[in-house]
């Protein structure tokens, strides 16, 4: 194992393939020894049928969370084994019905002596050993279900890549960013629009010199996601979350939570108590990031944009 002590937690994968390797070699011997001519990656479909209920390849699949081609395979394989059989009469004649044989309820009755030994004998390694192994596979089995393996690399990802982001208040130089990042983003999915125009063209007239913020995100000193708090008046919110824009090649930085968080702290210097924005439900990702920073659903607001589906607001 001085491979693996190398490695590290890294190499989990193949650390686990090893030791189920190891695992069903011994299973293919346990079978032999007991004289039973029985391959070990089929002992999940073969005790499911063991239950003597109708049942379906599909439905063995999903109660062992196997694919149905892998389940369909193993059944061919048994049946000529002469274990199993399909084409069973059904009460639902739509049904392909799969079961055993008399050959194969015969030996489900000499595996019943194997099944209590290799449990035995589980029971004792895991007396021996200082954490149950059987205990943690359901406990990782669980928390892998509720994130995957896949979001945590990411999440990890993504929290290392954001370490080279900072948050900035604007400045003239930024300005065709501000612009570019916005009308690249609006123009991907719909058509760029008089507000829009209004915002991105005089960003100081129209946001700044009103009591407004733009923050700047900068990825290597590079600026490549930009936000608005615009100052509402004749509303009940203070501000409005707008003009927010990622840059396609610096998305998956959090970039965009960065500059949420920058929005909401700055709205709290400003003193407010609500904060309101407007987005299109197409935009799924950004919708979640709304959901993630606290924004929940309204509705009746007027808007002088004819993308939006969905409007949304922060109680601070």
């Amino acid at each position: 194992m001085e491979f693996f002590n190398k490695v590290g937690k890294v190499a989990l994968g193949s650390r686990l393939r090893l030791m189920t390797a190891i695992i069903t070699d011994d299973a293919a011997k346990i079978y032999e020894s007991y004289g039973m001519d029985f391959i070990p990656k089929w002992f999940p479909v073969f005790y499911t049928l063991i239950e003597e209920r109708e049942i379906t390849i599909t439905e063995i699949a999903n109660e062992i969370g196997h694919s149905q081609p892998s389940v369909s395979k193993i059944v061919q394989e048994m049946i000529v084994g002469g274990l199993v059989e399909e084409s069973l009469k059904s009460n639902d004649k739509r049904r392909n019905i799969v079961g055993l044989t008399t050959k194969g309820k015969e030996f489900s009755k000499e595996l019943e002596q194997q099944l209590k030994d290799v449990e035995a004998a589980v029971d004792g390694l895991i007396a021996e050993s200082s954490h149950n192994l059987w205990a943690a596979l359901e406990e990782w089995e669980f928390l892998l279900d509720q994130k995957s393996l896949f979001k945590r690399v990411n999440e990890q990802k993504k929290l290392r890549e954001s370490q080279n982001v900072k948050i900035v208040p604007f400045e003239p130089q930024y300005l065709d960013a501000f612009k570019q990042l916005n009308v690249e983003w609006i123009s991907t999915y719909f058509e760029m629009e008089e507000a829009d125009y209004k915002a991105l063209d005089n960003p100081e007239e129209y946001i700044l010199n009103k009591g407004g913020k733009i923050y700047v995100a900068l990825y290597r000193d590079e600026p490549v996601g930009v936000c608005a708090l615009i100052k509402m008046k004749d509303s009940h919110y203070d501000f409005e979350m707008a003009k927010m824009a990622v840059s396609p090649k610096a998305q998956g930085k959090n970039i965009g939570f960065l500059l949420g968080q920058a929005i909401v702290n700055g709205a709290k210097e400003a003193g407010a108590k609500k904060i309101y924005l407007e987005s299109n439900t197409i935009l799924k990702p950004a919708i979640n990031l709304y959901y993630k920073l606290g924004f929940q659903k309204v509705f009746g607001l007027a808007t002088p944009y004819k993308r939006c589906n969905i409007q949304m607001e922060l109680v601070i």
